[in-house]
Formats: structure tokens, sequence, C-alpha cells
């Protein structure tokens, strides 16, 4: 039981730690392919989060 809270606690600390304008702004900034393979990234990432909780 702590493992399957202890994943939820990684999860919305990972899905809050890329929210804000601010973060989507410097995204940009960095250049529009950065911004590309960035969210790629992030939904592989919930992607496999979900396939290991069930």
């Amino acid at each position: 039981m702590k493992n399957y809270i202890l994943k939820i606690l990684v999860f919305f600390l990972i899905l809050t730690t890329f929210t804000g304008c601010s973060v989507i702004g410097d995204i940009f900034e960095a250049g529009m392919w950065m911004g590309i393979i960035i969210v790629v990234l992030v939904i592989a990432l919930v992607f496999w989060i979900i396939k290991k909780l069930l």
C-alpha cells in the first residue's frame, strides 16, 4: 500500500512541476522542438506510470 501511495505522490509532484505559465513560456523560448520533445516525454511518462499502476 505504501508503494502505491508513493507512486501517486510522485505522479502529482511531476504534474505540478510542469504547470504554470512561466514554465510554458520558458519551453517556447528554448524553441519549438524542445517544447515538442518535452511534451512527448511527459506524455510517455504519464502512460508509463499508468501502466505500472494497472
